[in-house]
C-alpha cells in the first residue's frame, strides 16, 4: 500500500471519529446521570433554588409558596410539577390584580431565574397532612423538564414575613 493510500484511509478514518464525536456532544449522549441534558433546550440548564418560604396560612388547608429558581446555565428549563409528600395537592400559579390561572409550567431562562413571588407567580399548596406552624418545613419536589427533580425543604414563616427582612 502507498504511503500516499495510507494517509489518506488514516484521514478518512480520523475524519469519521471527529463526525461521530461531535454528533455524541451535539445529542447529549455521554452526559453523566443527574446532571441536564439530553435537548438543545436543557443540555446546559444549572438549577439551585434559593429563598424559599410558606407564609403561616389563615386556615387549615391552602397556603401560598414562594422561591427563586436560578439558572446559571445556557440552557433554558422548564417547571413542570411540583409535588409535595405532606400536602395532597400543590398546583403552579400566576396571578394579576384581578385573576388567578393556573398554569403548566413555567420557563426557567438561560443565565436567569424564575422567581415566585407575591403577588404575582406562585405555588398553591391544599391539603397539608398536618396544621402547619410556624418554624415547620415543608418538603417541595419541583420537576423540570430537563433537569428531573429537586426536593427542597421551605420553611414556614410568619404571615407577615419579607425575604431580606
Amino acid at each position: 500500500m502507498s504511503g500516499f493510500r495510507r494517509a489518506a484511509l488514516a484521514g478518512a478514518a480520523l475524519a469519521a471519529v471527529l463526525t461521530a464525536g461531535a454528533i455524541a456532544v451535539a445529542s447529549g449522549g455521554g452526559s453523566p446521570a443527574g446532571t441536564a441534558g439530553g435537548t438543545a433546550a436543557g443540555a446546559d440548564a444549572r438549577l439551585t433554588v434559593a429563598d424559599p418560604y410558606i407564609p403561616l396560612p389563615a386556615g387549615d388547608s391552602m397556603a401560598a409558596g414562594y422561591l427563586t429558581v436560578r439558572n446559571t446555565g445556557g440552557g433554558t428549563d422548564k417547571l413542570v410539577r411540583v409535588t409535595s409528600p405532606g400536602a395532597s395537592s400543590v398546583t403552579i400559579h400566576q396571578s394579576t390584580e384581578t385573576t388567578m390561572t393556573e398554569v403548566d409550567g413555567l420557563p426557567v431562562p438561560a443565565n436567569g431565574a424564575l422567581q415566585l413571588a407575591r403577588g404575582g407567580t406562585h405555588l398553591m399548596i391544599m391539603g397539608w397532612e398536618k396544621k402547619p406552624a410556624v418554624g415547620d418545613q415543608l418538603e417541595l419536589d419541583l420537576t423540570f423538564e430537563h433537569s428531573g427533580t429537586i426536593a427542597v425543604q421551605v420553611p414556614v414563616k410568619p404571615l407577615t414575613y419579607r425575604p431580606g427582612s
